[in-house]
């Protein structure tokens, strides 16, 4: 990093059963408290959930059977030079918008070429709706959350901007637009050391260019990801 650390800013909903959503069919987010300090001298609580509940990060292996499971990619690919692609305004209106290479064109032409290998992380505004039944959709509108263009991803891997490691960002329950069933923007990203990061929090102080995150969390040998601490960090 070319420049000191001025601030430390979580990017990670806090993981609590009454308010995060669950992806449909991801099993049930339970706490449990087996420890008390009167009764034991210490408090202590069994968490069950599964490994991509609340906001977390994604392995090669979560798609790819052949790929890299959490324990083993290196410490490297979980520090990344981010940028920020506000979407917010097209997706407001669009809950099945697709992000397209024409944003993020537009996105370099007011802030320079993405770096290679870097966290490209959409800000949809769906961070806003964690918490609540809008977050996941209802009705008709369930299930529906914007996301990534397959096209765009490939735009993003031929160009080298995803190169050998890299990852795409989101503030929703992950890269994909939520109604496709065959996670064609996942299996394109999910080779080699790329990451996903799913259901980002507070993006309005991730700016659009400068900063790096850092995935923080367990690592489970043989892991598909797991539940993250995601912190940015903003040069002064």
């Amino acid at each position: 990093m070319s420049a000191p650390i001025g601030r430390v800013v979580n990017l990670s909903h806090v993981h609590d059963p009454a308010t995060t959503p669950l992806y449909p069919g991801d099993p049930a987010f339970v706490v449990e408290t087996v420890a008390e300090i009167d009764r034991d001298g210490y408090y202590l609580r069994y968490i069950r959930q599964g490994e991509h509940t609340g906001t977390h990060w994604g392995a090669p292996r979560h798609f790819d059977p052949e790929g890299l499971a959490a324990d083993e990619l290196d410490p490297a690919d979980l520090l990344l030079p981010a940028v920020r692609v506000d979407m917010r305004e097209r997706c407001s209106g669009n809950r099945d918008y697709a992000i397209t290479v024409d944003d993020l064109r537009d996105w370099e032409r007011a802030h320079g070429r993405i770096p290679d290998q870097a966290a490209i992380v959409a800000w949809t505004g769906w961070d806003a709706l964690w918490g609540t039944p809008e977050f996941l959709g209802t009705g008709e509108c369930a299930g529906h959350q914007p996301g990534f263009a397959p096209e765009t991803v490939r735009w993003l891997l031929g160009t080298g901007r995803l190169g050998r490691r890299g990852a795409l960002g989101i503030d929703t329950f992950g890269p994909d637009l939520g109604t496709d069933a065959e996670y064609r923007v996942s299996r394109l990203l999910y080779r080699e050391h790329r990451i996903s990061l799913e259901c980002l929090a507070d993006l309005a102080a991730l700016p659009p260019v400068g900063a790096w995150v850092l995935v923080g969390g367990p690592i489970y040998r043989g892991g598909s990801g797991g539940p993250a601490g995601v912190l940015a960090l903003i040069p002064g």
